[in-house]
């Protein structure tokens, strides 16, 4: 075991965490400061670097036909650019004061201490796993990296039966229930919430439960599991709940994430109340001058609410990188914070949201009006124009937008980003009317969904005020 601190005469950058925000920070870092200014030294405990977790459902689903299509950057490509990835390293203690960190080489068992002059932590999110009986059984798997998403194809390939249960109906519950139906299973999705989708309200939610079961998937809501029962060789058999038990084959959690701070946490480091790491707008930890974080292990500024909030996502981890990437670098530059934009889809069902959910607005505390409306991807009358339903929450007195959820068919998910764009600028539904957005009828009717919502918007707000 090499305990010992070596004598250094550059600075040393320690990474811990090798995927989107972890190797975007070194890579940027690399960008700013060649190797004979800075060393780089990344550590990450898995088999893959760099890899597209959101693109896991699809590979599993067969829409994306090979592993490696998944992976943007492989170790041995990091290295040729003078990036030292330790791979199937796995970080155990972080020393503050003493400026080092603690690994273990998770073939070899051999430990050692790795001093650094700037430490970035990226060690991502863990799915949430339940404490059940027969949570651990073969044949239940979670889906959080390409390791994870392998040992479920290799279940689905050598599995007789036909029957899937999903255990949650977030994104990931969502997409791997389209996953499992492409793949000729019969499937059943277990919800503890009142419908699907709770990143939707309620009312949203229930458009995603009838497209659902209109695919011949069985939604049950408002169940909790309580264990899963196995058959005499140790394999899952059913999933059961407070009132009924489900027959499964394979058994897939898509319950969410929470930040993985464990490390965080026991050395001293600033928390928020979704357990993330709190950060400046340099994407410096708190209270800590030559320590980042970026990725599923940190909260970040909803602009919207103005509260600290937890989002894993790739678009903000890979930003995160660049950011930490080009302080670490000498640089400067800064995340304000998000909206809260996701979009996803259940076969040709698009679902997307931005900003907050009626929820969300009461929780901080505002007043607000929402609207519903009906329209179509296109022009009435043009070919395959397809239904949408846009809802819109308005702040009253003031006008502003304060969130939109989508679900519609081909056509309804990206528009959601004129949402954000108008959620980041602080923009009113009134101002939004005269947004100068692009039409044709193969794109759009004359007034966009996005813009006959905040008509109607503006309508409520100017009567409730009025």
């Amino acid at each position: 075991m090499n305990m010992s601190r070596e004598k250094r005469t550059k600075e040393r950058l320690v990474v811990v965490g090798g995927d989107a925000a972890g190797m975007s920070a070194a890579s940027q870092a690399r960008r700013m400061k060649g190797p004979d200014d800075l060393e780089i030294i990344a550590f990450e405990r898995g088999h893959f670097s760099s890899f597209s977790a959101c693109g896991i459902p699809y590979w599993v689903g067969g829409d994306v036909s090979d592993r490696d299509q998944l992976i943007a950057r492989s170790p041995e490509e990091h290295r040729e650019r003078g990036i030292d990835l330790r791979m199937r390293t796995e970080v155990t203690e972080l020393d503050v004061a003493g400026g080092r960190v603690r690994s273990r080489d998770l073939e070899s068992g051999a430990e050692a201490w790795t001093s650094y002059d700037k430490l970035v932590i990226a060690t991502g999110a863990r799915p949430v796993r339940p404490s059940l009986p027969g949570i651990d059984a073969p044949g239940v798997h979670g889906v959080q990296t390409l390791d994870d998403g392998q040992a479920l194809i290799d279940t689905l390939n050598r599995t007789e039966g036909r029957r899937a249960v999903v255990i949650g109906a977030g994104y990931i519950g969502v997409e791997m229930a389209e996953a499992l139906i492409n793949r000729g299973y019969e499937v059943t999705v277990v919800n503890r919430g009142r419908e699907p989708m709770s990143t939707l309200d309620p009312d949203m939610g229930r458009l995603v439960h009838d497209a659902m079961e209109g695919l011949g998937i069985t939604m049950v809501n408002d169940a909790e599991v309580t264990k899963i029962l196995t058959k005499e060789d140790g394999r899952v058999r059913a999933v059961v709940t407070q009132d009924a038990e489900y027959p499964a084959d394979v058994v897939v959690l898509g319950i969410g994430v929470r930040p993985e701070t464990a490390l965080a946490e026991a050395a001293g480091l600033p928390l928020g109340e979704h357990g993330g790491l709190l950060t400046d707008l340099a994407m410096r930890v708190r209270g800590h001058e030559n320590i980042w974080a970026g990725g599923d292990c940190v909260e970040v500024l909803d602009l919207v609410s103005g509260r600290e909030r937890h989002i894993a996502l790739g678009t903000h981890a890979n930003k995160h990188g660049q950011v930490i990437g080009s302080n670490v670098g000498g640089g400067y530059a800064t995340f304000p914070g998000v909206v809260g934009t996701a979009v996803s889809k259940v076969c040709a069902l698009e679902i997307a949201r931005t900003g907050l959910r009626e929820k969300d607005a009461h929780r901080a505390g505002l007043r607000f009006e929402t609207v519903t409306i009906e329209s179509t991807s296109r022009a009435g009358y043009y070919p395959n124009a397809a239904p949408m339903t846009v809802k819109m929450l308005a702040e009253l007195r003031t006008g502003r937008l304060l969130g939109v959820q989508i679900v519609g068919r081909e056509g309804a998910g990206k528009r959601v980003d004129i949402a954000a764009v108008a959620l980041t600028t602080g923009m009113t539904v009134e101002q939004m009317t005269a947004l100068d957005l692009g039409y044709a009828p193969p794109f759009s009717p004359v007034w966009d969904p996005i813009l006959v919502a905040a008509r109607k918007a503006v309508t409520a707000v100017r009567s409730t005020t009025h």
